[in-house]
C-alpha cells in the first residue's frame, strides 16, 4: 500500500454502538471500510452514511462459514485488508450462580469464538498487507476485578485477551493489539450503545450501586470521537501496539 493509499479496514460488529461509530469515524478520517454485522439493514444504512469508501458485508460471527464468506467479500471489494477491528461483544447482566449454559455460550460465540473465526479468515489477507488486528477489550478483564454482575462478560474478555496474545505468538506477520476500553459515550441513533439492552432493572440498580461503592465507575465517559482517533492511530502506526488502555478521566 503506498502513503497517499486509503487503508482497507474490516469493522466486526458495525451495525451499532461503538462498532458503528467506528466505522463511520474511520471512514470520515479517509479509510476504506468494510462494515460487517447480521442485521443488514443496519450495516447498509451505515455504509450509505459513510460514503463512497463503505460496502456493507452481513456476517454472523458465530457461524464459520459465514464469517468467512463475509471477509473474503471484504477483502474482494476493498481490494485486500490492511486492518480488521473486531468490536462484536455482548453482555448479559446475570449473577454467576443463576447464569445458564445458553447463556455461556452466547457470551463466548460471539465475544471469543467469534474473533477466532473472523481472524482466521482474515489472516492471509493481514500477512499479505503486514496488516494489523485490533480487539475491544474491557477493563473489567484487566484493569479491575469483574465487575459484579458481568462476570460472564469478563471471564470472555479475559479469554480474549489470551486469544490477541496467542495470536501474536503463532502469527508474527501480523501486528495484534488489545484496546482496553472503559465507559464511553455512545454515538447518536443506531450508533447508541445497545449493550445494557434486556438487562433486568433491578438487577441493573443493584449492580451500578456495587460498581460505583467498588470505584469501578466514576461516572466520566470517553468520548467516542477521542476512541476512534486511538483505533485509527493503532491500525495506522507501523508499530506494534500490543496493547492500549483507554479509561475516562472522573468528572472534575
Amino acid at each position: 500500500m503506498t502513503q497517499d493509499a486509503k487503508r482497507r479496514i474490516v469493522i466486526v460488529g458495525a451495525s451499532s454502538g461503538i462498532g458503528r461509530s467506528l466505522g463511520l469515524g474511520l471512514a470520515g478520517r479517509g479509510d476504506a471500510v468494510a462494515l460487517l454485522a447480521r442485521r443488514t439493514d443496519r450495516i447498509e444504512a451505515a455504509a450509505a452514511e459513510a460514503g463512497a469508501d463503505a460496502t456493507a458485508v452481513p456476517c454472523d460471527v458465530t457461524d464459520e462459514d459465514s464469517c468467512r464468506r463475509a471477509i473474503d467479500t471484504a477483502a474482494e471489494r476493498l481490494g485486500g485488508i490492511d486492518g480488521m477491528v473486531y468490536c462484536a461483544g455482548i453482555g448479559k447482566l446475570s449473577h454467576l450462580s443463576q447464569t445458564d449454559a445458553a447463556t455461556w455460550r452466547a457470551v463466548f460465540d460471539t465475544n471469543v469464538t467469534g474473533a477466532a473465526l473472523t481472524t482466521a479468515a482474515a489472516l492471509p489477507h493481514l500477512a499479505a498487507s503486514g496488516g494489523v488486528a485490533a480487539y475491544l477489550s474491557s477493563v473489567s478483564a484487566s484493569l479491575t476485578a469483574p465487575w459484579p454482575g458481568l462476570g460472564a462478560y469478563a471471564v470472555s474478555k479475559a479469554a480474549l485477551d489470551k486469544l490477541v496474545e496467542a495470536l501474536r505468538g503463532e502469527h508474527p506477520e501480523v501486528r495484534f493489539t488489545r484496546v482496553v476500553v472503559g465507559d464511553t459515550t455512545g454515538g447518536e441513533g443506531h450508533s447508541a450503545t445497545e449493550f445494557a439492552t434486556g438487562w433486568d432493572p433491578d438487577l441493573f440498580t443493584s449492580s451500578v450501586t456495587a460498581w460505583f461503592a467498588r470505584g469501578f465507575m466514576s461516572g466520566g465517559l470517553i468520548d467516542i470521537g477521542d476512541l476512534v482517533d486511538i483505533v485509527h492511530l493503532v491500525l495506522g502506526t507501523p508499530a506494534a501496539i500490543p496493547s492500549i488502555t483507554i479509561t475516562p478521566r472522573p468528572p472534575v
